[in-house]
């Protein structure tokens, strides 16, 4: 708080200097401390006067500075911080509106980000499962949950495998085992993934692995569709 006074300012008490003050020079240096963070200190230096003592109040009996003196350096490093501070608050704030962070709602907005993250598990799992047999079921599935980049994906790995499938008789099975939403911005969410596939050729031994994929999915046609994929 600022206290002003009104009727031409403040009264000095004038004193007078003894004769040994008169004969006396002392300069005394004020430092205040760093305000701000703004990394710079101000050096004051109040020499007193000399002159036998002139009733300005800028000295006492002691050769000190006065306490106006100390008031207003103290005054001027207050409005500095304030004006240091009040500048950082607002940058601070600029900043967490322009950033993409303030659009992520992938924390606040649970609901969407539950729905995403289910629709996704699931897209991954009926495309990723199949057997000699139901690769047409795999393919049919693949145009309800894939779109874009990614169709065009699984169409060319499809075609790869359809032949190995049938003459190797491999059976995947593939399961979301954690899902979690990076981005979630309007109708665009990313997603990192962590699968779990068990892979069994004829009457052999199942064989487990372990895959992380970075999903990017569309909200399309009431559903979360999955655009994008790319192993990590």
């Amino acid at each position: 708080m600022l206290r002003t006074t009104t009727g031409g300012g403040e009264a000095l008490e004038a004193t007078e200097a003894t004769e040994a003050a008169a004969e006396e020079s002392a300069s005394v240096e004020v430092t205040p401390a760093t305000v701000g963070g703004a990394g710079e200190s101000a050096s004051v230096d109040v020499t007193p006067s000399t002159d036998g003592g002139d009733g300005t109040g800028t000295t006492d009996h002691a050769g000190r500075p006065s306490s106006t003196v100390w008031r207003k350096a103290a005054l001027t490093a207050a409005l500095t911080a304030l004006l240091l501070g009040g500048s950082g608050f607002f940058y601070a704030a600029h900043q967490l509106r322009t950033t993409p962070s303030a659009r992520n709602h992938a924390l606040t907005d649970t609901a969407t980000t539950d729905r995403v993250g289910g629709d996704v598990a699931e897209g991954l799992a009926r495309v990723f499962s199949y057997t000699p047999a139901t690769t047409d079921a795999a393919e049919r599935s693949a145009r309800t949950v894939l779109a874009g980049r990614a169709a065009r994906q699984y169409a060319d790995l499809l075609a790869q495998v359809r032949a190995k499938l049938a003459a190797q008789r491999i059976t995947l099975s593939t399961q979301a085992v954690r899902t979690g939403v990076i981005e979630l911005d309007g109708d665009s969410a990313r997603l990192l993934v962590f699968l779990d596939q068990t892979s069994r050729r004829d009457e052999g031994a199942a064989t487990s692995a372990a895959a992380q994929l970075t999903v990017t999915a569309k909200y399309q046609s009431d559903r979360w569709l999955i655009v994008d994929i790319k192993a990590r």
